[in-house]
């Protein structure tokens, strides 16, 4: 079975702390990505300076809340450029707003989820995300070129 890699889009210290954590003994995740930006995650789906030779990740995990460009922002960017339109968009927001909601899935997000508060429920998410992405999920033979 192939190992995934994924892309954090997440500027919260104890959030990607925990997101690595939850992916440490992971048999489906071999490379997890961290980007703190908007900015910076543009150009690593991009492979521009310092990402240059980055491997393009399975799935995009993102936050609305980052500084330089918003998830919002870098969504568009994503789902409007051709080389990467595929890549799916998790957006997984401590934001629950409608309008974020709605705007996520406007923009082509594949799905939208909630960050639980506390610990224990966030790495039960981060887990269930993981085992549908790299388990259940059929994706195409292009995400692993």
């Amino acid at each position: 079975m192939k190992k995934g890699h994924i892309l954090l889009v997440e500027d919260n210290e104890g959030d990607i702390l925990l997101t690595k954590e939850a992916f440490e003994h992971s048999s489906l995740v071999n490379k997890l990505s961290v980007v703190r930006n908007g900015k910076e995650a543009m150009d690593f789906l991009t492979k521009k300076g310092k990402y240059a030779h980055e491997v393009l990740p399975d799935f995009v995990l993102l936050d609305v809340n980052i500084p330089k460009k918003n998830g919002h922002e870098v969504l568009r960017f994503i789902k409007n450029t051709e080389h990467i339109k595929h890549i799916p968009v998790v957006m997984f927001t401590t934001s629950s707003t409608p309008k974020d909601v709605s705007m996520a899935y406007e923009n082509h997000a594949n799905c939208y989820i909630t960050k639980p508060v506390d610990v224990k429920s966030f790495q039960i998410a981060v887990n269930q995300i993981e085992n549908f992405w790299l388990s259940l999920v059929q994706l195409p033979p292009s995400y692993h070129a």
